[in-house]
């Protein structure tokens, strides 16, 4: 069937696998070697002077300095969804037990429709509250050129630090997006809407 399609359709079907190899390739996740918690520390929420910033045709109203170092849990990226070009990508992101490989091998964990799932089979291996406390999905606005590289370059498995703001987005159509101000909260608005102004990944 593949050999009776026009001649366009099938170098735009092959050129369609090779990009998602590469994609996958490019973003496939580290194997995590070292036992135990791999980042100890919370992120960081400081209180900042409310100001806006224009990122595009957004307004971004800055709501809190925030910055954390985490260990990357898994990235789903977008290109269809209404803030794609705000924000491309949503990474979840582990700290404290969240962090640790023997945790994480009692979990499913996934993203999808900008929100992040975890699952486990019986008892889960840490308590609940501490799952939620200790990991987030955040939506990752890149603040320039430079961090939309880095970005696109983070692996699930990774140890990453990031710092910038929380912030709540606004259009010229009226739609907005507002950033969660806690690590305490699930569903719906739960998830961190980040300006990231620097991103460090590992050498």
């Amino acid at each position: 069937m593949f050999n009776q399609m026009p001649r366009w359709l099938q170098v735009a079907i092959a050129l369609s696998l090779l990009w998602g190899g590469w994609d996958w390739y490019r973003q496939r996740p580290v194997r995590i070697h070292t036992p135990g918690a791999q980042v100890t520390q919370e992120p960081v929420q400081t209180r900042t002077e409310t100001r806006v910033t224009r990122l595009g045709s957004y307004e971004l109203t800055h709501l809190a300095r925030f910055g954390a170092q985490a260990l990357v849990l898994s990235r789903e990226d977008y290109r269809l969804d209404r803030g794609a070009t705000l924000s491309p990508t949503d990474l979840a992101l582990g700290w404290g037990p969240m962090s640790d490989p023997a945790v994480l091998r009692q979990l499913q964990i996934s993203q999808g429709n900008r929100f992040y799932f975890w699952r486990y089979q019986n008892q889960p291996p840490v308590p609940v509250d501490h799952i939620v406390r200790s990991s987030a999905n955040m939506h990752m606005i890149p603040a320039n050129d430079s961090v939309a590289q880095r970005l696109r370059q983070v692996r699930p498995g990774q140890v990453i630090f990031f710092e910038g703001y929380l912030v709540r987005a606004n259009a010229p159509d009226g739609w907005s997006w507002t950033s969660s101000l806690t690590r305490e909260d699930t569903g719906a608005g739960a998830c961190e809407l980040v300006l990231v102004e620097d991103l460090q990944l590992p050498p």
